[in-house]
């Protein structure tokens, strides 16, 4: 199979792969490598700008043609969990509405919900905008396998999920391990996951070195944010209850916590985008408004917010480019060529060099997050919430934007880092842990010990 983009380049190049009924084929690579346009190709669903030049897709022995009929066989043969499965949730469906599409049966479909670590008696009823980034991720692998697929496609299904529900996920899949009539397809980032949950493993890409975390900045004597005896529910369920946080220049402070817990809604009542129970926000030691459109230009310059969900955050109608520099210009106030040009640089900073005029439809999921981290940095913020920033990401992209996050720390850049993942949170400063709705430090804080020396 080979698919090209508009300027006739091929994004893949004569790629085969075969796969026998009951047999689980993982896909990894880097970040942009082109595995989800893999299984875009063999779905007959590519996006704008790019086509199947050459290939076909057989099924059974036969062919399937592009078009009407691969639309129907698509729709008889596969379950499909994309990149964004936020997005692909109808917002109008609660979740026993959404599973049901799998299977009308409700105790197999709160069973399916059930084995992946969901309270399916808690859920049943929630709409996708009451849930958490990954308890969305899993009530769509939930709808997935309640239909029992013939051919499950399922594209970085790990993102966003914490050790435990990762282990859920595997359990889950395996089950469809030799049954002799299905096939799994299963594209990650996560060699580990993908290598533990697969039968066979096809790379794209080729790996790059990794760089070992940098030395911890001296902590400043004032917190640049703070948030005082905070109180957050969602949906009516407490999330977090008197809580108390500090962030000071030059630190990075990541937080762990179970999904679904309330890591992400906290970040984003920090980005002023829901509104805190009680509590108090302050920025360099002044009051700061709890609600973004209460803010000034200069305090949402301040604080910038990396969503987990990169493919919602970014407008489908511009291109990258224009993203980043409208954010320079608007926040930072600089003139529109100078706006243009710190985009060009920011690219180039997280790897996108030369994707300025690329529509976000036109990336995979890791490139779009890349793009919402420039557009973030395009403010030059004091602070930058960041929600899952890496889990879409290869290891080797990953620390590059931790490298890239080291360096900016260095001039004094603030982050509060929501992650699920263990070896990312070695990298912080500090670690909390969101537990029973209270924030609790995990580990001894890096930057007194070397305070102390």
């Amino acid at each position: 199979m080979t698919v090209l983009d508009r300027q006739g380049r091929a994004v893949i190049s004569d790629f085969s792969l075969h796969a026998a009924a009951g047999e689980i084929v993982g896909v990894v690579g880097p970040s942009g490598s082109g595995k989800s346009t893999l299984l875009r190709a063999i779905l007959d669903a590519l996006p704008t700008g790019l086509r199947r030049a050459e290939g076909t897709v057989c099924w059974e022995g036969r062919t399937i043609l592009p078009g009407r009929a691969a639309r129907r066989w698509r729709h008889r043969t596969a379950g499909i969990v994309g990149q964004d499965p936020a997005a692909a949730l109808n917002p109008l469906q609660r979740v026993h509405s959404l599973v049901a599409e799998g299977t009308p049966d409700a105790p197999l479909a709160q069973r399916a919900l059930d084995d992946l670590g969901l309270d399916s008696a808690q859920l049943w009823w929630r709409l996708p905008r009451q849930l958490s980034g990954g308890q969305a991720q899993r009530v769509a692998l939930a709808r997935a396998l309640a239909g029992d697929p013939a051919l499950l496609v399922l594209d970085e299904p790990t993102s966003g999920l914490d050790p435990d529900a990762l282990e859920l996920v595997m359990r889950a899949i395996a089950k469809r391990r030799g049954d002799g009539r299905s096939v799994t397809l299963l594209v990650s980032h996560d060699r580990d996951f993908v290598t533990r949950a697969s039968d066979r493993v096809i790379s794209f890409g080729q790996a790059r070195t990794t760089t070992p975390p940098r030395t911890s900045q001296q902590r400043s004597a004032a917190p640049v944010f703070s948030a005082s005896d905070l109180t957050i529910s969602q949906g009516g369920t407490p999330l977090l209850q008197g809580s108390s946080v500090e962030l000071f220049k030059h630190e990075l402070v990541a937080v762990l916590g179970p999904s679904g817990c309330g890591k992400s809604t906290m970040l984003r009542t920090f980005a002023g985008l829901h509104a805190a129970d009680a509590g108090e926000l302050r920025w360099r030691g002044e009051p700061f408004p709890g609600q973004v459109e209460h803010r000034s230009r200069t305090q949402l310059r301040a604080v910038q917010f990396v969503a987990q969900d990169p493919a919602g955050a970014l407008n489908p109608a511009h291109r990258v480019g224009t993203a980043i520099a409208r954010a320079a210009q608007v926040l930072h106030g600089v003139s529109p060529a100078a706006a243009r040009k710190r985009a060009d640089e920011l690219l180039r900073m997280v790897g996108l060099e030369g994707a300025a005029k690329r529509f976000p439809r036109e990336l995979s999921g890791g490139q779009r997050q890349r793009v919402s981290i420039a557009r973030a940095l395009a403010a030059e913020p004091d602070v930058l919430l960041a929600d899952e920033i890496t889990s879409a990401l290869d290891e080797a992209t990953a620390h590059d934007v931790l490298d890239l996050l080291d360096r900016l720390r260095a001039d004094g850049l603030a982050v509060l880092l929501v992650t699920h993942d263990r070896t990312v949170a070695d990298r912080a400063d500090r670690t909390l842990r969101l537990h029973q709705r209270s924030l609790l430090p995990t580990i001894p804080d890096r930057s007194e010990e070397t305070r102390a020396r």
